[in-house]
């Protein structure tokens, strides 16, 4: 059976400068899926492919925190201002970033582009450089620049610091998940590893997903992007079981996790524990509520297929029907069926 249960999407994201008259926030993110950070709270608002849903999260924790006095607000543009006798002490490479991000909040991504990269010695000029690249689906020269900001990544994220301006991408993880990513070695690595992905060079992806298991195990994105790598080679029972034991404390608790937990269920088939995997399957098929129809329509698609190669017909044929029901043309349930094209 194939062991991805989307399609993989272009990396593509728009991106946007957002600047209003008291605070600054740069946002990356495709249509239906942006996050902003801003000093008055942090925003996520997210729409799943297809269902016309959408979740916004708001943490203002970090705003006013403590009940301290807010500090002075600087209007937003002057941020991306530096006057004539700034410009005198400020390095070449600063001057064009914040031409750079003037010049996108602008909408003029052709200038902004060319800013940027005449900077791209600054790891957060390369960044931003790396996503406009992508955008346009130039992935070798994207590379390139997140590559660069990787190699600095000590120093990533200090000139947004500086400027007191926060930024952040919405990397496309699934057709309905989307990993929000700062510029930090952690964002920096999934566009990597998905860039890896797409051009097909598993090592390196693999390598990255490894680095990044180490930073943090528990990082859902991060743990589906493992799991994902991993069973493109089912037949290695080491890696099954490394999936096995890296997922066994996940609950069914978002789509992100809906998701782990059908690459758990895989690796326990693929260990040759099919009750096991059903049961799996089973606790990823129980919330119904906000999970994308694919993700749910594969989850009972692979339970389908473990009744039916465990002598359980009767309780395959039924998950078979379902589908169909929802969606003819998914897999090859309809081969099944034996209602195929006549």
């Amino acid at each position: 059976m194939p062991f991805r249960f989307w399609r993989r999407i272009r990396l593509a994201p728009g991106v946007t400068l957002n600047l209003s008259k008291s605070m600054a926030s740069l946002s990356f993110g495709p249509q239906g899926a942006k996050y902003t950070i801003s000093p008055h709270g942090n925003r996520a608002t997210v729409g799943l492919t297809g269902t016309g849903l959408f979740y916004t999260v708001h943490d203002r924790e970090r705003a006013g925190r403590g009940g301290a006095a807010p500090a002075q607000e600087v209007a937003a543009q002057d941020r991306l201002t530096l006057g004539f006798f700034q410009r005198l002490f400020t390095p070449a490479d600063e001057k064009r970033f914040v031409d750079g991000l003037r010049a996108l909040n602008e909408g003029d991504q052709e200038a902004a582009l060319a800013a940027l990269e005449e900077a791209r010695e600054l790891p957060d000029a390369a960044w931003v450089a790396g996503l406009i690249r992508l955008r346009r689906e130039e992935i070798d020269a994207a590379k390139a620049h997140f590559d660069h900001a990787l190699g600095r990544r000590a120093d990533l994220g200090a000139l947004f610091e500086k400027y007191e301006i926060a930024a952040q991408a919405n990397l496309p993880i699934t057709e309905d998940i989307f990993a929000h990513i700062f510029p930090r070695e952690r964002g920096t690595r999934l566009t990597l590893l998905e860039i890896a992905q797409i051009e097909g060079r598993h090592d390196d992806a693999m390598a990255h997903v490894e680095r990044l298991m180490h930073l943090d195990p528990t990082d859902p994105v991060v743990l589906l992007s493992f799991a994902e790598l991993a069973l493109d080679t089912p037949g290695d029972r080491s890696l099954m079981d490394r999936v096995v034991r890296a997922t066994v404390r996940v609950e069914n608790e978002t789509p992100v996790y809906t998701a782990i937990l059908l690459y758990r269920g895989r690796a326990l088939a693929a260990l040759g524990l099919p009750d096991a995997a059903i049961d799996v399957f089973t606790l990823a098929n129980r919330r119904r509520k906000d999970r994308p129809d694919g993700l749910l329509h594969q989850v009972r698609y692979d339970r389908a297929v473990l009744y039916h190669e465990t002598g359980q017909r009767a309780r395959a044929r039924p998950q078979f029907e379902r589908i169909y029901a929802a969606d003819p043309g998914f897999e090859d349930v309809a081969e099944r069926l034996g209602v195929g094209k006549y």
